[in-house]
């Protein structure tokens, strides 16, 4: 009754403004002049018509109508995950204080970071390389444990960079997950393991992306991701190793992997599935522990064998190869194969026990193993004087977070093929030729 009342009154008063409005248009028309009152009314009235026509209609609410989160897209979450990774981030800041490449940057994880470098030398390279962690993943995801994921990512960046004889200096990452809803736990766990992880590689992660992928992001579980990064780098650029030094005789060093890295991980799940079911995790929890075994970086280390060239003057260190994908036949011989040469390998690490149940379950030949598997070497460095190296690696695993197993494991040879003395456990000790 009184929204009725209400209408009319408006009409009326509506109707009284467009009367005097139309005998003040008419007047005006007619050449006849506009009384004060009848200029004011006309006024009124084009304010009105104006007001009316940019008024816009009352808008009914719609049903059943859709949201970014409907969709699978918690913006307030997303900002909640990402303000944790950009506070670990800015935790990992500090290992480059003080250091050539320090990260300075805003409080907000919004606002700009920056690397600065001060007193360039000359010959001063940058560089980057990319990386993942790949389907490693999908064993944190079955154990439900995510804070060692960080490992391998930063692993895989950092020693490609030291291959090369490079100072690996910060990172940026992507994280593609399905769904952040009730997996806010299980970021941190990955925050929690990307600090530890960029403190041992000495390097400052300066920005990442998370992105809600919905179905296109799977996995085991209610938390499935996929998480890979990119690294920037600086060397002098007479001290990049690049093979070219390397020479029949030449002795090769390896360090020491208790674990798989982050490769050969499909051959991993395929056997552990085949052999105990889609849970295989349940029924093996103490294997799938050890399948997971984070990654060394051991960077570090090699950085500090790469200095013995600059310091002695010549190439003490010729080549380095990272053990990953193809394993010690790909990685090795790649090096190798630009000037012709091979190798004889006839003391390597044993790999570790999980490498060898698998080895078992899945009837893996040993020449497979070893192109799927690191089979217990994660680095292999080429050197004219192993002693050098053998003292560095003493001095540096002193250090509370430093302990790695360096020993020399055979030797370069003119013959462009690898021959490997076999750790595996259908061949063991028996010459196997790549």
């Amino acid at each position: 009754m009184h929204q009725e009342t209400g209408q009319v009154r408006k009409e009326a008063a509506i109707t009284g403004v467009l009367n005097a409005c139309g005998v003040a248009e008419l007047r005006k028309l007619q050449g006849q002049p506009l009384s004060g009152l009848q200029l004011i009314c006309r006024r009124a009235c084009q304010l009105f018509l104006i007001g009316e026509m940019m008024q816009k209609p009352d808008e009914e609410p719609l049903d059943n109508s859709m949201s970014y989160k409907d969709a699978g897209v918690d913006v307030e979450l997303g900002d909640t995950c990402s303000e944790i990774m950009f506070n670990a981030s800015r935790e990992t800041w500090k290992n480059r204080e003080g250091s050539f490449g320090e990260i300075l940057g805003s409080d907000n994880f919004s606002g700009i970071r920056y690397v600065k470098f001060e007193a360039l030398k000359q010959g001063l390279i940058f560089g980057s390389n990319s990386d993942g962690v790949g389907s490693k993943v999908e064993i944190a995801q079955r154990l439900e444990k995510h804070d060692t994921i960080a490992f391998d990512l930063v692993a895989m960046l950092v020693d490609d960079a030291a291959r090369d004889g490079a100072e690996p200096v910060f990172m940026s990452n992507v994280l593609d997950v399905n769904s952040l809803k009730n997996n806010v736990d299980y970021v941190r766990q990955l925050a929690k393991g990307l600090i530890s992880a960029a403190r041992e590689a000495n390097i400052g992660v300066i920005n990442g992306e998370i992105a809600e992928l919905g179905e296109l992001v799977s996995g085991y579980g209610s938390f499935c991701y996929n998480w890979s990064g990119t690294l920037s780098w600086i060397a002098q650029k007479d001290q990049i190793v690049d093979g070219k030094d390397i020479l029949p005789g030449q002795k090769i060093v390896a360090l020491r992997e208790d674990g798989f890295r982050s490769n050969g991980f499909s051959l991993v799940r395929k056997i552990m599935e085949d052999n105990f079911g889609y849970e295989w995790h349940e029924k093996q929890p103490n294997l799938a522990l050890q399948i997971l075994e984070p990654s060394k970086i051991y960077s570090g280390l090699i950085f500090e064998f790469v200095r013995l060239n600059e310091l002695y003057g010549r190439p003490v260190v010729s080549g380095i190869a990272h053990i990953t994908g193809g394993g010690i036949p790909e990685k090795l011989g790649r090096l190798l194969r630009r000037k012709g040469l091979g190798a004889f390998l006839d003391d390597l690490f044993e790999p570790c026990y999980a490498m060898k149940r698998l080895q078992e379950l899945g009837k893996v030949s040993d020449e497979e193993a070893y192109r799927a598997w690191n089979m217990g070497q994660g680095m292999i460095v080429i050197t004219e004087n192993p002693n050098l190296l053998l003292d560095v690696s003493e001095k540096y695993n002193t250090g509370p977070d430093h302990k790695f197993d360096v020993k020399v494991v055979g030797r370069i040879k003119e013959t462009p093929a690898i021959e490997i003395k076999s750790k595996g456990i259908f061949k063991k000790e028996k010459v196997l030729r790549f």
